[in-house]
């Protein structure tokens, strides 16, 4: 497939113009004008790259690309080797952001949910592109055995703060560093805060709001949003497919 009508492909699928990001979504590095043999994962690292370069990859797809606002705008060092490699090696790479995080269905927030059984229900925050978002439990669990559950499922033990010694119902969620919406989660009266990373105020927020927290890692909640999205790729348009998870315990 033309790279051109790949691009177009997931732009209408991810509509990246619909909402202001940090970094700039879609083409970030061009390569090879067609696309055939895809890796998929969650962040640009000199890893994932010599990953696909082994695995004869023409394009990366990652959910952490390149080029954040504020970051030096000088290509050296690290940002260099990287970026010389995909040069090399005529790769494209294509990085979407936010607009992964809110895909009602592919994106790292509807996956999470689908794997730790919660039921969405509405933004957090007023507008139709919530970055957080609400729902419900479908079944009641204490803080204990949610947080076993994270555990099993994402292989990785999370930070639990739970100071209700309720049964949780409720919850918000954001994947990857969504810790500050713990507060507006705590205005809407929720039980519990499910995010990827904590601050050091988090803990206080949550303790005098009685509001139960979880950090689950920005790596282990934000794995599925990308994987899901080439998956999809694979199944509708035939592309040859893998997922590459490069571990961060973060």
């Amino acid at each position: 497939m033309k790279r051109s009508e790949f691009t177009h492909i997931l732009t209408q699928l991810l509509q990246p113009n619909a909402i202001k990001d940090f970094a700039p979504n879609g083409l970030q590095v061009e390569g090879t004008e067609t696309v055939h043999k895809i890796v998929t994962g969650v962040t640009a690292s000199q890893g994932l790259i010599d990953a696909a370069i082994a695995h004869g990859a023409d394009t990366i797809l990652v959910h952490h690309g390149y080029f954040w606002k504020g970051e030096s705008q000088t290509i050296t060092g690290m940002k260099k080797r990287r970026i010389a490699s995909l040069l090399a090696n005529d790769i494209n790479l294509f990085g979407y952001h936010l607009p992964l995080d809110i895909h009602p269905e592919l994106g790292n927030n509807a996956q999470l949910a689908k794997l730790l059984d919660i039921d969405f229900e509405s933004g957090l925050e007023a507008g139709s592109n919530s970055v957080a978002v609400k729902g419900r439990l479908q079944a009641p669990l204490t803080a204990e055995e949610f947080a076993l559950k994270i555990e099993r499922v994402l292989k990785r033990a999370p930070l639990v703060c739970a100071p209700r010694g309720k049964k949780i119902e409720t919850i918000a969620w954001c994947t990857g560093g969504g810790q500050g919406y713990i507060d507006l989660a705590a205005e809407h009266g929720i039980d519990a805060y499910l995010t990827g990373e904590a601050s050091e105020q988090t803990i206080h927020s949550a303790r005098e709001q009685g509001i139960d927290f979880f950090a689950a890692g920005h790596h282990a909640t934000e794995r599925y949003g990308i994987k899901a999205l080439g998956e999809y790729l694979a199944d509708e348009y035939g592309f040859d497919v893998r997922f590459i998870d490069i571990d961060n315990p973060v």
